[in-house]
């Protein structure tokens, strides 16, 4: 990246699969303000019935800075930092609101919803229930954390609902 006078302002830093917790502490023991929106969830584990901090933005936090090339070169060498997000002339700034409104959503005692996680045509594997092992197509959301799942066999399809924790999407290079 080309250095340009770049705001001080919120930017976008995707981190590896899972990394969240741990690349927030690595700005924050370098005096970076960092922030990472945590919702929580019921627990995936079937023997647990506790709620847990899940991120909101699963691979993602939030940094705010100027971006001055020795600190973009701190941030992008934070410990599970992958890269900023923006465009071919660098990263986007996210505006203030934005932030102070995600704030306000993950500290209310409502349950807060994202977007969906998956596309009708992604590839993905039932990680637990009766189908545990399969792999199939995404078909669509069913309501109350139901999916369609389409599974080929034989050269045919056949379509199965299952939970939506009991599934996970594969890499787009598996797929």
């Amino acid at each position: 990246m080309m250095h340009q006078d770049l705001p001080f302002a919120w930017y976008v830093l995707h981190t590896k699969s899972r990394f969240e917790n741990v690349v927030h502490e690595g700005l924050f023991k370098k005096d970076i303000e960092v922030y990472l929106p945590k919702i929580k969830v019921k627990s995936k584990r079937r023997d647990r019935r506790m709620m847990i901090h899940v991120p909101l933005f699963p691979g993602y936090v939030f940094v705010k800075s100027d971006l001055n090339p020795y600190r973009h070169l701190e941030i992008v060498k934070t410990a599970g930092a992958v890269r900023l997000i923006g465009t071919k002339d660098g990263p986007v700034p996210v505006p203030d609101e934005t932030i102070d409104s995600l704030k306000i959503m993950v500290t209310s005692d409502h349950q807060v919803t994202t977007g969906s996680r998956l596309r009708k045509g992604d590839r993905v594997v039932v990680v637990s229930g009766p189908f545990a092992g399969v792999t199939g197509t995404f078909v669509r959301y069913r309501g109350k954390g139901r999916v369609i799942v389409n599974i080929e066999a034989l050269g045919q399809h056949a379509g199965v609902d299952v939970d939506e924790n009991d599934i996970e999407a594969l890499p787009k290079i598996l797929t």
